[in-house]
Formats: C-alpha cells, sequence, structure tokens
C-alpha cells in the first residue's frame, strides 16, 4: 500500500515537485528524498537528519504517519539518514542508485547499513555518521547488503519480500494498525553474521511484555484441551467456583467448548463421531482426551490500551519441532479467548501442531458502570482506577460523564465489543495475523538455544511450518480476512466452517439453488440482520414455521409484532395467519429459504435483537453513553425492570459470557420502553403502546443501515442521518474482496443456517471469490446443518432435524492438512447431502455415520456446486 503524507504537512516542504514525491507518485526525485520513519510504528513528529558526503547536513520532521521529505539540491551522494525513535537510533545509506525510489529509515535500514559499512554496532554507525566516514560506501556495497537481508528473510518467509529500504507502505499509528510490511520490519531481529544475515526471535510488535505469562499442564489434573475434565467432565454439567483465575479457566475452557460443540448427549456425536477421546483417524483410542503441554497468554495493543486484542499459544508435548505445524483458532462470536477450543484448537492440539489464538478485540470485556468495575486478562476482578490499562475494556469515558450517567441511568454495563469504539472486526485478519506471529516467537522461545549473542535463532520460521487460519463463524470470517491481508505467506491454506464474512462486491453474481434464482444476495450483517429483527418473531407464526424448536420464547410478542408491522404498513394482510405468511416470505425475498422456516424463532428469541444492538454500536463507533436507538445492557428483573448486577456476575462472567448480552442475566434493554427502561422482550413501542418486542428500536436500527425510515421511505435528515452514516462507514470498514489468489481455502457451511444464511455469506463469498480468480478456493455446502451445533441435543426439535457441522469442520481440516503436506488434490466444491435423525423431537435416536456421508473425493455431478459466467449453481 502506497503511503500518505498529510497536505498540511507537505506544505511545509518545498514545492510542488516534493509533493508528488511524498505522495507515492514516483519516491524521491532527482532533486528530493522521501520516506517512512519507522520502527514498526511510525517514528512521528521526529527529525529525521541527512549527511551528505562532503559532512553537509540537512533536517526535516515528520509528520504524524512517519512521512518525510527534503530537499537534495546540492548534496553529493552516498547520503546517511538518521532518527531517533522510541526504540532505538535507526540509520539508512541512500546512494545514487537510490534516485526516484523511497528512502526508508527504520531497523531493517539500520541493519544494511552495518553490513555495508562493516560495523557491528548501532553505536558504531552512529559514530560513522558524525565522522562522515561512510562517505567511500559504494552503490554496490549497499545493494549487496540489501539482497543479503532479502535473502534472510527470504528464508523465513519461504517467499522474497519487497526491499524494506524503498518498500511503500503504511506503518502503525496511535490510532490505526499498519500493514503488512510493517509487520515484517518487527516479525524477526535480522542481524550480520558471516557477510549475511542471521534472524533471531523477537517479541512480535504490540505484544505487551509486561502481560506475557507461561504456564505448562500436565494433562492428568489439568491439560491444555479439557482443563482436566476430560471427555467425561465435558459431556456433563459442572458446578463452577469462582475465585482463582485457575477455576476461571478450567470453566471458561468447559463452557466454550460445550458452546460450539454437541455434548449434550452421546446420541448426537459426541464421544463417537467426535470429542477429545477420538483420535485423527476417527476411532475411540485416547480416552479423557486430555492434553499436556504449554500456554502463553498475553494482550497485544496500542499504548494507550483502547485498541487491544489477546493472544494466546497452547503447544501441545506432541508437538514434533522437525514437522511444525499451526493452527489459528480465532474466537468465534463474541467470545473470549477460549472461545475456539473445542473447534480448531481441538483439532491442532490432537495433531500436534501448536494453536494460536486471539478473542479478536471482543471478549468477555465487561464494565460495571455502577460499580465501576472490569475484568482483567485472566478474568479476575478489579476496580476500573486500580487495573487501568491492563483492565480487558473499560469504557472511554471520564469520571465526571461516568457519575453523570449512572445518575440518569443507572446500573448499566458497558461491553467490549459493543462499546469499545474500535470497530474492531475490521482488524480481525490483522489479529489472526498476529496470532500466528505470536506463535512463531512462543515456539521459538521454547524449542531454540541461544548462540554466543545471547540472541535465540529462529528455527521455526514460516518456510518451514504448516499453517491453517481456522475456526468458525466470526473467527472463521477472522480467518478468510487474515488469508485476503497475507502479504508475507504466513498462511499456507485456509479450513473454515460457517463463516460470518461480508463481501465487498457481488455485482454481477447470481445465485441458483436448483432451477431457482437467489432474489437478494451478499448484504452486509448488520443490513440482513436489522431486516431479520423486523420480521422473524411474526414469521415465526407462520404455518410454514409450525413446531419450530423454542417457539414459545417470543410467543407473547409475536402476535403484537404482526399486529404493529400491519399498523405501521410495513405488513398488509388482513389476518394474523396472512401476516405471519407475509412476514415469512419477506425474509425469502430477503435471501433465507425454506430450510430456515422452522428455526427463525430461536435466532430471534436468543441471538438476533442483541447482535442487531451489539453490531449497532461497534460498527458505528458508539460510545455507552450514546444509548443509540434506545438501548442499553443490564441485568433485569422478572417483569424486565433494571435491577443492579450482583458483583458474582462479574467474578463470572470470563467463565460463563458470551461476549454479548443477553448472557449471564445481563440483558438487552429497550430505555424508550412505555412506563421506563424495560427488557426488550417485555418493552412496548411508545409509537404503538403495545408489547411488540421494541419495535421502535428494531425501526430505528434498520434506519441506521438504510438511510431510510423503514414506515415512511423518507431519508434520514440531521442528527439521525449523521449517525448513520457512521453505521455505514463501518460496514463499509469490515467488508471483503475474496481476492484469495492461490490460496487453498476451503469452506463447510450448512445449508440451514438461519443465522448467517449462506446466501449473504458462504455462497455469496465463494461467488465473490471466483469472479476474483481465487483458484483453489472450495465451497461444501452441508443439508440439514445450521449454525448452533450446541443447540441439537439442547433444544428439542433440532436433534430430530439437524446434524452437527462440527464433523464436515473437522474432514475439512483434514483435507486442507493433506492437500499441503503431501500434494493431495482437494475435492470440487459440491453439495454433501445428510439424513437427519428423525425421531422425537428431544428424543431422536443416536445418529450414526450414515447420517453423515463424507466429503467425496470426487463428487457425483449432481453434487457439483459449480460457477460459470457469473452464476453460482447449487444443486438442490
Amino acid at each position: 500500500m502506497e503511503h500518505r503524507i498529510r497536505m498540511r504537512a507537505i506544505a511545509l516542504a518545498v514545492g510542488s515537485t516534493l509533493i508528488l514525491a511524498a505522495c507515492g507518485g514516483g519516491g524521491s526525485s532527482n532533486h528530493s528524498v522521501s520516506g517512512i520513519a519507522a520502527e514498526g510504528l511510525a517514528i512521528a513528529n521526529a527529525v529525521v537528519t541527512v549527511k551528505d558526503a562532503a559532512g553537509t547536513t540537512r533536517s526535516v520532521t515528520t509528520d504524524a504517519s512517519g512521512n518525510y521529505v527534503f530537499d537534495t539540491s546540492g548534496l553529493s551522494y552516498p547520503l546517511m539518514l538518521q532518527v531517533t525513535g522510541t526504540k532505538g537510533v535507526w540509520h539508512a545509506l541512500v546512494t545514487e542508485d537510490d534516485r526516484g525510489k523511497p528512502a526508508n529509515i527504520n531497523n531493517a535500514t539500520n541493519s544494511v547499513a552495518l553490513l555495508a559499512l562493516g560495523a557491528t554496532t548501532t553505536a558504531e554507525l552512529q559514530a560513522a555518521f558524525a565522522a562522515g566516514s561512510f562517505k567511500s560506501v559504494s552503490n554496490a556495497a549497499v545493494a549487496n547488503a540489501d539482497s543479503r537481508l532479502l535473502d534472510a528473510l527470504e528464508a523465513e518467509l519461504g517467499k522474497r519480500p519487497e526491499s524494506l529500504r524503498s518498500a511503500r507502505f503504511t506503518p502503525g499509528t496511535a490510532e490505526a494498525e499498519g500493514d503488512e510490511t510493517d509487520r515484517l520490519l518487527t516479525l524477526v531481529d535480522a542481524r550480520p553474521t558471516g557477510g549475511g544475515f542471521g534472524t533471531y526471535n523477537v517479541m512480535p510488535e504490540h505484544v505487551w511484555a509486561d502481560t506475557y505469562t507461561t504456564k505448562t499442564y500436565d494433562g492428568v489434573s489439568d491439560d491444555l484441551l479439557t482443563a482436566g475434565y476430560g471427555k467425561s467432565g465435558l459431556s456433563a454439567a459442572t458446578t463452577a467456583i469462582f475465585g482463582s483465575a485457575a477455576e476461571l479457566r478450567r470453566y471458561a475452557i468447559h463452557t466454550n467448548y460445550r458452546a460450539l460443540v454437541d455434548a449434550n448427549k452421546a446420541a448426537g456425536g459426541f464421544g463417537t463421531l467426535y470429542g477429545p477421546n477420538i483420535d485423527v483417524n476417527g476411532n475411540d483410542t485416547l480416552g479423557e482426551g486430555k492434553i499436556p503441554g504449554l500456554e502463553a497468554i498475553a494482550y497485544s495493543g496500542d499504548s494507550s490500551g483502547k485498541r487491544k486484542v489477546t493472544l494466546m499459544v497452547q503447544v501441545p508435548d506432541s508437538f514434533d519441532r522437525t514437522k511444525p505445524c499451526i493452527i489459528t483458532a480465532t474466537s468465534s462470536g463474541s467470545r473470549g479467548i477460549y472461545g475456539a477450543i473445542g473447534t480448531s484448537g481441538e483439532w491442532g492440539l490432537k495433531h500436534g501442531c501448536a494453536v494460536a489464538y486471539t478473542d479478536k478485540g471482543s471478549g468477555n470485556g465487561m464494565h460495571d458502570l455502577a460499580r465501576d468495575t472490569v475484568n482483567m486478562i485472566d478474568g479476575t476482578v478489579s476496580t476500573a482506577s486500580a487495573a487501568g490499562k491492563k483492565a480487558h475494556f473499560a469504557a472511554d469515558i471520564t469520571k465526571s460523564q461516568l457519575d453523570a450517567f449512572n445518575v440518569a441511568t443507572p446500573n448499566r454495563i458497558a461491553y467490549k465489543h459493543a462499546h469499545s469504539q474500535q470497530n474492531p472486526e475490521k482488524d480481525w485478519g490483522r489479529n489472526t495475523l498476529d496470532a500466528v506471529a505470536f506463535a512463531f516467537y512462543v515456539l521459538n522461545e521454547k524449542y531454540s538455544t541461544a548462540d554466543a549473542s545471547g540472541k535465540k535463532p529462529r528455527v521455526i520460521r514460516p518456510a518451514n511450518t504448516i499453517v491453517i487460519a481456522s475456526s468458525a463463524s466470526n473467527g472463521a470470517g477472522a480467518a478468510l480476512m487474515a488469508a485476503e491481508q497475507d502479504r508475507l505467506g504466513l498462511i499456507d491454506g485456509v479450513a473454515v466452517s460457517e463463516p460470518q464474512i461480508q463481501p465487498k462486491d457481488v455485482s454481477g453474481i447470481t445465485i441458483k439453488q436448483g432451477s431457482a434464482t437467489v432474489p437478494t444476495i451478499g448484504k452486509p450483517l448488520l443490513d440482513y440482520f436489522t431486516y431479520a429483527n423486523l420480521y422473524q418473531p411474526c414469521a415465526a407464526l407462520s404455518a410454514a414455521a409450525a413446531g419450530g424448536p423454542a417457539g414459545a420464547a417470543l410467543a407473547f410478542y409475536a402476535t403484537d409484532r404482526c399486529t404493529s408491522l400491519k399498523e405501521k404498513g410495513l405488513l398488509t394482510a388482513a389476518t394474523l395467519a396472512g401476516q405471519a405468511d407475509e412476514a415469512l416470505q419477506k425474509l425469502h425475498a430477503y435471501g433465507w429459504a425454506a430450510e430456515h422456516d422452522v428455526l427463525h424463532a430461536t435466532h430471534h428469541a436468543f441471538a438476533t435483537p442483541s447482535i442487531v444492538v451489539t453490531y449497532l454500536n461497534t460498527l458505528g463507533r458508539f460510545s455507552v453513553l450514546d444509548n443509540v436507538c434506545g438501548f442499553s445492557f443490564a441485568t433485569t428483573g422478572g417483569t424486565g425492570a433494571v435491577t443492579a448486577t450482583a458483583a458474582v456476575i462479574q467474578s463470572m462472567i470470563f467463565s460463563v459470557g458470551n461476549g454479548v448480552p443477553p448472557t449471564s442475566g445481563i440483558n438487552l434493554v429497550y430505555n424508550d420502553a412505555v412506563g421506563g427502561p424495560t427488557r426488550d422482550i417485555n418493552a412496548k413501542s411508545p409509537s404503538t403502546n403495545r408489547a411488540d418486542g421494541a419495535l421502535d428500536g428494531a425501526l430505528c436500527a434498520r434506519a441506521m443501515v438504510t438511510g431510510v425510515d423503514p414506515v415512511t421511505g423518507a431519508k434520514l435528515t440531521g442528527t439521525q442521518l449523521a449517525l448513520s452514516e457512521k453505521v455505514q462507514k463501518g460496514i463499509r470498514e469490515v467488508q471483503v474482496e475474496a481476492k484469495l489468489g492461490t490460496k487453498p481455502t476451503i469452506i463447510v457451511a450448512g445449508r440451514s443456517d438461519t443465522l448467517i444464511p449462506v446466501n449473504h455469506a458462504a455462497r455469496a463469498y465463494y461467488g465473490a471469490g471466483q469472479k476474483a480468480g481465487s483458484s483453489l478456493l472450495r465451497y461444501y455446502e452441508v443439508t440439514n446443518a445450521q449454525h448452533f451445533d450446541t443447540f441439537i441435543d439442547l433444544l428439542p426439535g433440532y436433534d430430530s432435524r439437524i446434524v452437527p457441522l462440527h464433523v464436515y469442520f473437522n474432514q475439512a481440516l483434514d483435507l486442507m492438512y493433506a492437500h499441503l503436506k503431501t500434494g493431495a488434490p482437494l475435492p470440487a466444491s459440491q453439495v454433501v447431502h445428510t439424513t437427519p435423525r428423525g425421531g422425537t423431537a428431544g428424543s431422536a435416536p443416536a445418529i450414526s455415520a450414515s447420517n453423515v456421508p463424507r466429503i467425496a473425493t470426487s463428487p457425483a455431478a449432481a453434487d457439483v456446486i459449480g460457477y460459470a459466467a457469473g452464476t453460482v449453481s447449487v444443486p438442490d
């Protein structure tokens, strides 16, 4: 990415020729030198001094992004540049051959200068600069030193990067992350040795060293995968003991494993088709499945602590340093650091791979505003003032703002995903890549031995390690984002399940299921969620949705929702039955299908409204003070009224919370309800005076996405328009291009996924990827599978209708691993037709392999998913 420079800073430079050069329009000119001063982070507002061969010096100050430009008229080459950053004093040599190119100053150019001048320390470079003893250095010596550095980086990465002396890139700043070239500056410590360079281990950029901890687990009393519970303990409910950080960790693993995998009954496949006891060949040989090994954890973030994620690496004792592999396990949903333990975490640990986790800037960051308490990285509780920037999350508000808010809106909760004001989703790919870099650091700390310099050479590197980006749901989306952003070759392949992914451009793409064309595809997440939020409760009353699981959970507001929608002209049918059918057809027209009909009730009851409010806030970067569309988070009583949150809730939130209320008794509150703030499902809307599930708030949220009033069709104005524009900007920031190049990628998704419909996500991304030339992208669609495996033997009616998608997630990872290890071809994109267990809801017969046939190595022609002339063709 070309570097940028602020125009007001350029105006202080020396003319229009320099302006063109500094903006990346050709690099330095014959009469100027421009570039970026960086050490990972931009070296902002710092003095760059240049000295020429005759001893003449000139100085210029960098801008906030590290850009600089100065006039070289009258100077004699070679030039030597010097700048002081927070990590050291850096130098760069610029020769006649560098005319017309950017001239960056960073730790890499410092290393090049060391080799070119035969120096061994930066102090010697400073002396050479002061004395002007660099003047005899030749063009060839500098070019050779740069080439030797690139040789070392190629041996590290497995691909040759662009020269860091002249690369146009975006360094990180206090406000934003840098790009992949920026990452390379601090991925390794390159030092001259033997006429070339050696690469040494270095703590990755942004990792807070004072939060870095490691612990080993014996695989008996405690372990990496099951926290000592083993298969038997994971399959059963457990009584939490909330006290020490160790107990919080154990119960967090238990909760998160069961949240992603159906471990409720053996009849659903746990312990027979998957689970800790099932080995890599699918056999029941591992007993309780406990896995010993090392766990390392740390924060990664900016200096303020506002933009911060948790990173973790688990290294099983079975890791083979001669055949290294890393699997990413970015958390699904808004879950904490153990959110992917039961999905890609389990697969990686069983295969002897290091597992690289990140909570991607969300997680259970709870700030109890009434008590002004927060959670720490290990889940323990602290006052916000004592925690400081080491709090997992604290709302960015002043003490006076907090006091005023507590008086006006007492007993509210701020949540990190919703209220961090960072729109963390835009950085999910970067977070996943950071987790990979952290994994390499942890592995080299464990398996390398320091040489005479006291540094540890990098023995485990991207070039000799298989790295698979993986996870489910939001974590799967993060893996795909990371693969698209990966310019260094850190990731070798991708295998993900049910991705929450938002393609930027689906123009010219059509999706057909059988002979029917899907009417609406590829909408952004908040777009289709705010639409579902309007119509799902009413649609759940349709005869086509009869008998759906958990239907009773919204029955008490669904009828009023239908009536209110009719009253506002959003439905036209005269009868309740007609209104329900009409609402369901609207959902069909917006990307859902008949496979989703009976599942709408569950999803609105347990997910849709809370996701709308969370993403409305996060995408718009709103503060908890804003109360956008009248919504907030709080503990509520039996009638829906707001109550104080008990201290015990926060003490356990790290272990049992999912990062998105409703969770652990913290619910979604509609502040504008008739009669005062009330839980959304109990709330009467002011415009209808009807208990319609806070329809007024749902209409407001829809307007934030579309920019128009959904009832009148009028464009928003004033404050509402400004808020909507912030939300729309956030939506654009998280959309992706589906440009994977030749990176092998597998997506599996369930056709019945009602939360993240395949027409908006998996199918749409596959089509966008084909259009973009992603030649090794494969898509496997599984019938009778959906988003929440944990519902299967938890909510009666799922067990008889739905098969576990997790079975196919494991197969996808198996296929990718074999492809990367042995070159085994990836099967063609296809539909996998499964057979539900049937029987009585709540007591379906046991699943068997015949219910879930394998992904076919050579699928029948009638099952192949095709793409031609912009059309994705999915067999019925």
